[in-house]
């Protein structure tokens, strides 16, 4: 349990992002009601709407705020099609993994319910993994420029940049997650058969950092065959880690094996820091104002929050209840259920307060 009240910054962000996230910060006001959860919040607009009406992204001073004052963040979404260059949320979401070091992408990728898998006779006990996906170097570093840009001769260039020290933590993260966890595997995603130079490092710092690990095995798999793999027999992951761009892919894959983004949480994380968690669907700007988005990847993410703030009891609290909304059918229509985002969001509390109540 949370014994000191944790400061939590919220920016709810573009598209559906206040809506899911209004659920999601809700439910832990709910847990504060009830269930002796301490958290306080402040709202930040950073947003499409703050950058087209004052050229706002994220502010000076931004990060340093965030790092000194809060214990958390908790974000909606950001993109919308009124700033076509998308600057404002390259500016956000990539200035705070960026800017506060957030090395970490954590995934789960887990079945809630059997139902929301499309594949065949799958079942929870299948579908039950974690990405540790490296999310601050790599292919999304911005290196890069074009030569002759709009000539039928243009070049342009995108580079990868991985460094040692970004490649072994986030390996060892994985190993201290799979250890803390109980998990018995890692697997490493790479394309060194291709990518020569940065999947050699990848490969040599793999093998030194799984031989401090001989309780945790240790196995290699091309990122193209994962992705087979992943369809064909995703009950061999325990945990799998890999760079920014194949951790993007695969995580987006692990994402339909759990019944679609709206139902995919994830945390940007910097162990014993400010952190980041964020749903993984985007702004998704044609289902924004309608009330119809499925909230219950934001209210995960919220979980995710709890238990990296210590807070265990509370994070499986809300995970149970989504479970039994599941169970009951009371969902959005994106997983065949007729509810609205608000009235899924009160579903899921509803079932929050009987379980605090018995």
């Amino acid at each position: 349990m949370i014994e000191k009240a944790k400061r939590i910054a919220v920016i709810p962000g573009d598209g559906i992002g206040p809506e899911v996230v209004a659920e999601a910060v809700q439910t832990l006001e709910l847990l504060c009601d009830t269930g002796g959860v301490q958290l306080q919040f402040e709202h930040f607009d950073w947003s499409a709407d703050r950058y087209l009406r004052d050229g706002t992204s994220l502010p000076d001073g931004a990060l340093k705020m965030l790092a000194e004052n809060f214990d958390a963040i908790l974000a909606g979404a950001f993109g919308d099609p009124r700033v076509a260059s998308n600057q404002h949320a390259e500016d956000i979401l990539l200035g705070m993994r960026r800017g506060l070091d957030l090395y970490i992408n954590l995934r789960p990728v887990r079945l809630f319910h059997n139902s929301l898998t499309p594949l065949r006779n799958r079942t929870i006990e299948d579908i039950d993994f974690v990405v540790f996906r490296e999310n601050t170097e790599g292919a999304y570093c911005g290196a890069g420029g074009f030569l002759r840009k709009g000539t039928e001769s243009e070049i342009a260039t995108q580079e990868e940049l991985n460094t040692r020290a970004g490649v072994e933590r986030i390996i060892v993260a994985a190993f201290e997650y799979a250890r803390l966890n109980k998990r018995s595997s890692v697997t490493m995603a790479d394309k060194s058969n291709v990518q020569r130079f940065g999947g050699d490092l990848w490969q040599r710092v793999f093998k030194e950092v799984a031989a401090r690990y001989s309780d945790i095995e240790a196995r290699h798999q091309y990122v193209d065959a994962m992705c087979l793999f992943m369809i064909l027999d995703p009950a061999q992951y325990d945990v799998i880690v890999t760079n920014n761009l194949f951790g993007d892919i695969l995580t987006d894959l692990g994402a339909a094996l759990q019944g679609g983004l709206g139902m995919a949480a994830s945390g940007n994380i910097h162990p014993g820091r400010t952190s980041l968690f964020e749903p993984v669907h985007g702004s998704a700007p044609p289902l924004a104002g309608k009330n119809i988005a499925n909230p219950i990847g934001a209210i995960l993410t919220s979980a995710m929050m709890l238990e990296y703030l210590g807070d265990g009891r509370a994070s499986r609290l809300i995970e149970d209840a989504v479970r039994y909304a599941l169970e009951q059918g009371q969902t959005t229509s994106d997983l065949g259920g007729s509810l609205s985002t608000a009235d899924v969001g009160g579903c899921i509390r509803d079932r929050i307060s009987q379980m605090a109540n018995k």
